[in-house]
């Protein structure tokens, strides 16, 4: 079956450009506008008259799915949105997934039912097709999770530089022996904090050791237990790198509850400068994410969708830094 996506590639324009010679075609250039129609009728495409038809019914609302409402990061992504949204007359809906697959598919028929104009994306688990294939018939944005090599909308930061950033900062402070505890590797963003950990391991000659990378889930709870796997060792790292903060604090617990100390005994460095980092003992040395701004610019690219605006251009990646505070010291005893 024909899609427009196939119209797209043969007209060589966006499809975007191709659903706005469909529904609004005096907003296209005569010549683009040809060139399109002349894809469709060599390729004898059907439109979904129905999908855009329940397109033109306003709802002044948007959806908004997070992968897991208690953790404390999405507070400013969704505060972002939100400011955008009400400033252009929109409510917005949040659904939370609880980390299961399943319920991030169900909410997109919100979008299906027209109980929402679009719809932003925080979490990216659903099988790559799906995502892709709704996001030709709706609009739909990407942020903080992404799908690599896809050409739909997405709001992120680079989270392969960020963990190499992290780990680099370890290894200046003349740490050898550094673990890692990855967020779930099934996802986009543990496999990328993964990626740049070792990148940063070997630009250096530093080896990965498998008994120094325990997979955590992102919670407090993954984050005490794999810190509990480390101080086990007989040579226990000498620094941590925690892939989010929720499993950086878990891991701090966990050296507290062995009656040993952060940063004198071990050093850890977590990812993403949520709110607590600042205000936990010892403040944590993090990777801080401009989460607002991830928030605002999803909702400004969502309404050029909703607009069925052109695009400038489809990925923003925005800068993250490192947050020096007490977690993390000099190694004085470098192996």
């Amino acid at each position: 079956m024909v899609s427009i996506k196939d119209v797209a590639k043969k007209a060589n324009v966006s499809t975007a450009t191709v659903s706005r010679v469909i529904s609004r075609p005096e907003a296209v250039k005569e010549e683009t506008s040809m060139k399109v129609m002349k894809a469709i009728h060599e390729l004898k495409y059907q439109p979904n008259v129905l999908a855009r038809q329940l397109r033109k019914l306003e709802t002044k609302t948007i959806l908004v799915i997070v992968p897991d409402i208690t953790n404390t990061f999405f507070s400013k992504v969704l505060r972002g949105i939100e400011y955008v949204a009400v400033s252009k007359g929109y409510k917005v809906l949040l659904g939370d997934a609880g980390n299961d697959v399943a319920r991030e598919g169900e909410f997109l028929n919100v979008l299906r039912q027209k109980q929402a104009d679009g719809i932003v994306l925080l979490t990216a688990r659903m099988e790559t097709s799906l995502i892709e294939e709704f996001a030709l018939d709706y609009p739909l944005v990407l942020a903080c999770e992404y799908i690599e090599g896809s050409t739909i909308p997405t709001v992120s930061i680079d989270n392969i530089s960020g963990a190499r950033k992290a780990t680099e900062y370890l290894i200046s402070l003349g740490h050898k022996k550094i673990g890692m505890i990855t967020g779930p590797l099934n996802v986009v963003l543990g496999r990328d904090r993964l990626k740049g950990f070792s990148q940063a391991m070997a630009r250096h000659d530093l080896p990965v050791e498998p008994s120094l990378v325990q997979e955590g889930n992102f919670t407090y709870d993954s984050g005490y237990n794999m810190m509990l796997k480390f101080l086990a060792l007989s040579n226990p790292p000498t620094a941590v790198f925690a892939a989010n903060d929720e499993m950086a604090f878990g891991a701090v617990k966990a050296v507290k509850d062995r009656r040993m100390r952060v940063p004198e005994d071990i050093s850890v460095i977590g990812f993403d400068d949520i709110e607590f980092s600042s205000i936990f003992e010892p403040p944590l040395t993090t990777i801080s994410q401009p989460t607002f701004e991830i928030g605002t610019t999803a909702m400004e690219l969502l309404l050029k969708l909703i607009n069925e605006d052109e695009l400038t251009r489809n990925q923003y990646i925005l800068e993250d830094k490192l947050i020096e505070r007490q977690s993390c010291v000099s190694n004085n005893n470098p192996l």
